[in-house]
């Protein structure tokens, strides 16, 4: 498993930074300035990082879910380690810019969501209508408790926008789950592009209202 959780680290981090590369240089620029948004800026390395490790989520979450509703036990716990490795990844990237402390309240913060993903996983498994219910609101509660965090850490990300942005991941990545338990695979991958490709507007804005927050931090070249 950890081979394959570094494959899949290694694909996102790549096409990130080929995105970054394709949109911000052409072959005919061969000097550019200090303030030039490449990929050698610290702004541009925020925003690669914070795509990169947000869309690494997602597959993860979705090779856990599916080994969850698949009963493989031990590639599950597998996938929850990988999973939890890469939400310390996250709660460090944003630690290095808000401090030591943000990055303390963040992590136990977002591992809330994936425990209430895992809680929906098994209402579905179970065919526990119930749970999956509660499992849904507890997650759109929580979309309102982490837009409240980045909104009290930096003003410019408004907590509605955030809870929003947070709020179509969680409606982005449940059709995955559904389709992965009814084995609908014709469905599951193209539902899995939408919800990898969902995240680059959590993490395009974070970055963008980052900078804004902290310009000092970001001015000029790496």
């Amino acid at each position: 498993m950890k081979s394959t959780f570094r494959r899949l680290t290694g694909v996102v981090a790549a096409v990130a930074l080929l995105t970054v590369a394709c949109t911000t240089t052409s072959p005919t620029q061969s000097v550019k300035s200090p303030t030039t948004p490449t990929s050698a800026t610290k702004a541009a390395e925020l925003r690669t990082t914070l795509n990169g490790l947000f869309g690494e989520h997602v597959l993860i979450a979705a090779v856990a879910t599916s080994h969850a509703l698949g009963g493989r036990e031990a590639a599950f716990k597998g996938a929850a380690a990988g999973l939890d490795a890469n939400s310390v990844d996250i709660s460090k990237a944003i630690g290095s810019v808000y401090g030591p402390d943000a990055e303390k309240a963040f992590l136990p913060l977002w591992r809330r969501h994936i425990g209430f993903v895992v809680d929906y996983t098994t209402g579905v498994a179970t065919k526990d209508k119930a749970k999956q219910d509660k499992a849904v609101a507890d997650l759109v509660q929580y979309s309102q408790d982490l837009g409240a965090f980045f909104s009290s850490a930096n003003e410019k990300l408004p907590k509605h926008v955030v809870a929003n942005l947070v709020k179509d991941h969680i409606l982005t990545l449940k059709p995955v789950i559904d389709a992965q338990a009814a084995k609908d695979w014709g469905t599951v991958y193209p539902d899995l592009r939408i919800a990898a490709g969902h995240m680059h507007m959590i993490a395009d804005p974070l970055a963008e209202a980052t900078v804004q927050k902290f310009p000092t931090k970001f001015a000029g070249v790496k």
